[in-house]
């Protein structure tokens, strides 16, 4: 089913503003969904998190997309479509803070992402939802990108609070080969596995595989962290033969790609049992040269402005909470918080998380303020740093150039969600007052040789097999703050 056109841009517009807790469908909730409610709090929910990856706003038929996306589409009419999700504008700062509900400033890993070459990532005395979920007696499961750290075991999904791991530990491989610069990047638990098969189809396969096995008398937390539609842009041909009359060669492969995920969500859906909370993400916006869309945002991917913050996003939980859509701004730090809360879970000793429990937004009943968020991205070695806070409906963006700051744009998301419309100039004490609260934000990087580097090592050359590069951990890596 083909998502719907966004005929009125006024329509649109009344959609993005942000601080609204669902006018929409939202009404009644509390009446109807209350019984339901607290009887589901007598019980742990099964947890599925599917994250897409570099999902643009609009590539999705719930977000007026053209491309049919009848199970992600699924999620969103059956469930809560969240309105105003953010989440870091590239792969390991999200994915860090999805996990931590801290942000990625705080143990080094907000500029850029991990590398084939890094030793380092979220350091182990960052304690994970995943860990939280097992130590409160779930059965657990990451099933596809990892992307938080591989140089060492201790960094390695099995012993971050998973059971089972299937997938890869990169940013993307290939498809088909599965291999990243000519390792193979392809395990099971720890270990190398060559298989044949289109990677995305592999990964459904083995998540409908694990739960037909599961212990059906413990609650589960499966995280599917698609690759797709990261690059490399490759598609089965039989997909690609589904979207022949799409002209765009880029568009084309994305929705083949996009296509084969949908599939895959399907299966899973398919598959759970009714007390299971659903929640679906991108974890950045979409590479607009890859085909991706995200308007009516600006830019993308590796940008601080909408399009690479605002993600398509939803959750459901049949019997509990009622379909509609929230408009409250919700960030990737929340889901921690926000997802143990909802299943009743005792987090444990972490660190005092940054991201805030939204259960209650989402659920109809409050609409609290959200904290600030800052958020850091550099397109690659010699590009412009970029900073940009978000304090409630402003935005301020900072670029960087050399050292020196060489820029600022004010924005109020609640009048311009697009950023056309610069406001700096007459709002120069805002300004100032934000400004200042970036540069104390900079400070919070732990140490300044533990961030990520974008250029390999002199003589570095990729193993044969990923699974092996992670040597026994010597308890040194950095901790956060």
């Amino acid at each position: 089913m083909v998502g719907g056109d966004w005929r009125a841009d006024a329509d649109q517009e009344s959609r993005l503003r942000p601080g609204q807790v669902g006018s929409m469908t939202r009404r009644g909730f509390l009446s109807a969904a209350a019984p339901a409610a607290m009887a589901a709090a007598r019980t742990r929910p099964n947890v599925v998190l599917f994250l897409i990856d570099d999902l643009g706003w609009r590539d999705v038929g719930f977000n007026g997309g053209e491309i049919p996306t009848p199970n992600i589409d699924r999620i969103a009419r059956e469930g809560v479509r969240l309105g105003q999700f953010s989440c870091f504008p590239l792969c390991t700062p999200s994915r860090a803070g999805l996990m931590t509900g801290r942000s990625p400033m705080r143990y080094g890993l907000m500029y850029s992402v991990i590398r084939p070459w890094s030793a380092y990532g979220v350091p182990p005395d960052e304690r994970m939802l995943s860990e939280v979920f097992r130590d409160n007696g779930y059965q657990t499961a990451i099933i596809g990108k990892w992307h938080l750290g591989h140089g060492h075991r201790a960094l390695t999904p099995n012993r971050r609070g998973f059971d089972h791991f299937y997938g890869h530990v990169n940013a993307e491989i290939d498809y088909f080969e599965h291999t990243k610069l000519g390792g193979l990047d392809w395990q099971r638990n720890g270990k190398g596995v060559r298989e044949t098969g289109y990677a995305t189809e592999l990964l459904g396969r083995e998540a409908a595989g694990w739960l037909a096995r599961r212990d059906r008398s413990r609650p589960y937390f499966l995280y599917m962290a698609f690759n797709a539609i990261h690059a490399p842009m490759q598609a089965p041909a039989a997909a690609l033969d589904r979207f022949r009359d799409v002209a765009d060669p880029k568009r084309r492969t994305l929705a083949a790609m996009l296509d084969v995920v949908d599939e895959q969500i399907g299966r899973v859906l398919d598959m759970l049992d009714p007390d299971t909370l659903v929640v679906f993400l991108s974890d950045n916006g979409g590479a607009p040269g890859q085909g991706s869309r995200n308007d009516p945002f600006r830019a993308g991917k590796l940008t601080p402005y909408e399009g690479g913050l605002r993600v398509p996003a939803a959750m459901r939980w049949p019997g509990v909470l009622a379909p509609g859509r929230v408009d409250a701004w919700m960030t990737v730090l929340d889901v921690f918080p926000t997802l143990t809360a909802a299943a009743g879970l005792a987090a444990g000793r972490t660190k005092p998380l940054d991201g805030v429990d939204m259960w209650p937004v989402i659920r109809g009943q409050s609409a609290g303020a959200h904290p600030d968020l800052f958020v850091a991205c550099k397109r690659n070695e010699t590009a412009d740093f970029q900073f940009a806070l978000r304090s409630g409906a402003w935005k301020l963006v900072q670029t960087v150039r050399a050292g020196v700051v060489a820029g600022m744009e004010l924005f109020n998301l609640d009048d311009d969600p697009r950023e056309a419309n610069d406001r700096s100039a007459g709002e120069r004490d805002r300004v100032s007052r934000m400004a200042a609260e970036i540069e104390r934000w900079k400070k919070l990087h732990p140490q300044a040789d533990y961030h990520s580097s974008m250029g390999e090592h002199p003589g570095w050359v990729a193993p044969a097999d990923y699974a092996t590069l992670a040597a026994d951990y010597a308890e040194r890596a950095p901790s956060g703050r």
